[in-house]
């Protein structure tokens, strides 16, 4: 007896790494509800990102004192945003990589990821990175969960882009990626198919 071909296809891993996440109007997660996710770690065994869109219900100055870190009292207070419903008592600064302390972890050749008291400090003193986004909380993927959400047309990709994480007002990084992609969100339908 014959044994029987595998007929079914391999896709090769395929990393998005450093590469937006952007929701779909089906989405059906209130928490990521127009969410533009940037991806800082996929592999075969899962994915991690940030929500870069959706601000916390905490200033800067709430957090530092929450931490118990000194501070200067800034002019322009930076935005904390929700990062994702994961690890939420954490904190995350996606950051510009000329920044370096010794937790801080290289995501791409121009973006770096801290997630230590020490970046918050820094911040708080005019003497942290020149571009950063603090986030609480983060977005996590199981092992190939991601992937089937990507092909169940619940996210699109995108491209990396520092005029969006650090130059685009938050409430405007959803439109400002889909239009990077050439989409414009009133045309987007909520249903969803397949040719």
């Amino acid at each position: 007896m014959k044994n029987p071909v595998n007929t079914k296809k391999i896709t090769p891993f395929v990393s998005l790494n450093g590469r937006f996440l952007v929701a779909m109007p089906n989405i059906d997660d209130i928490r990521f509800e127009r969410a533009v996710i940037y991806i800082y770690e996929h592999t075969p065994k899962g994915a991690a990102g940030l929500v870069i869109n959706q601000e916390a219900q905490m200033s800067f100055s709430e957090l530092l004192e929450q931490l118990q870190i000194d501070h200067l009292v800034l002019k322009n207070q930076p935005t904390v945003l929700l990062g994702g419903p994961d690890k939420f008592s954490n904190g995350f600064v996606l950051h510009s990589s000329e920044y370096k302390v010794e937790s801080t972890r290289v995501v791409s050749p121009k973006l770096a990821l801290t997630s230590t008291q020490d970046i918050l400090a820094d911040i708080a003193w005019n003497k942290g990175p020149s571009d950063y986004l603090i986030m609480m909380g983060r977005a996590c993927w199981a092992a190939g969960q991601l992937e089937d959400e990507i092909m169940s047309n619940i996210w699109l990709t995108a491209d990396e882009s520092d005029e969006i994480l650090f130059r685009t007002p938050y409430a405007a990084r959803w439109d400002s990626v889909l239009n990077s992609l050439g989409i414009q969100s009133a045309f987007l339908s909520s249903g969803c198919g397949r040719a």
